[in-house]
């Protein structure tokens, strides 16, 4: 386990965050992800981090400040944190993931839950992202209750042999591997970027959309690079290409074809109706006060933000696991996002249409059943994606 757990960690600072010698390096995580951030932390220094920041979050503290607290509490942004997020920009950071109860405020008001954002802290994350100052990386961190919630037993072993198989470890050279894994990312994304479609239409149970696009963005993969020209890859795993869609543009129907982990509760079957660009109604199975409450309370969350698209070929796919970790399960298959858009998916400036917003929320659509099709200028109609199966020629 120690030697997998290096590698695994040496795998996210190397080639995910890219940690350069002499930049702070800034980790956070749950304290229940400690066994990992100081992993982490180890192999930040070994790649010639000059300091690394090391900041824990507590899920119970979070549930005591949504269930008890004041509700200006529920936005607050401390001037510590805002200096410390600030001190991101020009340096490395990376997040862990995998909540260890995902449904720790099921039980709470949602409309609470849902205006549980530090807004401020979001604005300033979402400057650095247009600035693209930060070299940054999210990875999975396996434990118990996270085992508990994918297995149906704390089984962490049987859990890591899964984030393992999808972060690739398992390859004689994963470093290679993930190099390889990314130009076929990328030759994919060129090759849509290429046809310039206006628009993709989604078709599949409980779902008939439709959302325009931008001609100035680009498809892309999560190989990304920094202003200072340092590349780094933001999520692993990552099975994606995405681009920022026509937040204007937007009609028709969408159903989630798994549950979404979010904010400590799972939002099941969620289903949106759009009308000119705007979510106008929202249901789902559980959860759905939640998402209202983003809509009613945070500008342009009811507006899209990104578009992706993951074929069967996704590792993650492959485990035939819901993980309820949106790291994890947004590459499982194809997802659409509400909120903010992606200004790296322009070369300049992002284009007007693209929606600026202080949240961020993906939901996954994709399955056997979901047909994607890319709708030229001219009305043709060019399949993208039958059965999970990549159709454009790349």
């Amino acid at each position: 386990m120690d030697e997998r757990l290096e590698r695994y960690a040496e795998l996210a600072v190397r080639v995910g965050a890219n940690v350069q010698s002499g930049q702070e390096v800034f980790l956070h995580g749950l304290v229940e992800h400690a066994e990992l951030l100081r992993a982490l932390t180890r192999q930040a220094y070994r790649a010639g981090a000059s300091y690394v920041n090391v900041v824990y979050s507590d899920q119970h503290v979070r549930r005591a400040m949504i269930e008890l607290g004041p509700d200006e509490a529920l936005t607050y942004s401390p001037e510590w944190l805002k200096t410390l997020t600030r001190a991101n920009a020009g340096n490395a950071m990376l997040g862990t993931s995998g909540n260890p109860e995902p449904e720790l405020l099921a039980d709470l008001d949602g409309e609470r839950v849902g205006r549980a954002t530090q807004f401020e802290l979001s604005e300033i994350r979402r400057q650095q992202s247009v600035d693209n100052s930060v070299n940054w990386c999210g990875v999975g961190a396996p434990t118990e209750g996270w085992a508990h919630e994918v297995l149906g037993e704390p089984d962490v072993e049987r859990l890591w042999e899964l984030v393992a198989f999808c972060f690739r470890l398992d390859e004689p050279d994963p470093v290679t591997a993930w190099r390889e894994h990314l130009d076929r990312l990328d030759a994919r994304a060129a090759a849509l970027t290429e046809l310039r479609p206006d628009a993709l239409r989604y078709r599949g149970p409980g779902t008939d959309f439709t959302v325009g696009l931008l001609p100035s963005a680009r498809w892309g993969s999560a190989r990304f690079r920094t202003a200072s020209r340092i590349d780094y890859v933001a999520n692993m795993p990552t099975e994606e290409i995405f681009v920022t869609p026509d937040s204007r543009r937007a009609e028709g129907s969408l159903r989630s074809s798994m549950p979404l982990s979010l904010g400590g509760r799972l939002i099941r079957d969620l289903r949106l109706r759009f009308e000119d660009g705007r979510i106008v109604q929202v249901e789902a199975e559980t959860g759905a006060d939640i998402v209202r409450s983003h809509l009613a309370t945070i500008e342009n969350a009811d507006r899209l933000g990104e578009l992706a698209l993951v074929t069967k070929e996704s590792r993650v796919g492959q485990t035939g696991k819901l993980f309820y970790n949106t790291l994890f399960d947004e590459n499982a298959t194809c997802h659409i996002a509400y909120g903010f858009g992606l200004p790296y998916s322009f070369d300049g400036e992002p284009d007007e249409g693209m929606n600026v917003s202080n949240i961020h929320v993906d939901f996954m659509v994709g399955g056997p059943e979901l047909e994607v099709d890319a709708l030229l200028a001219d009305g043709t109609e060019v399949p993208l994606i039958r059965d999970e199966e990549w159709q454009l020629a790349a």
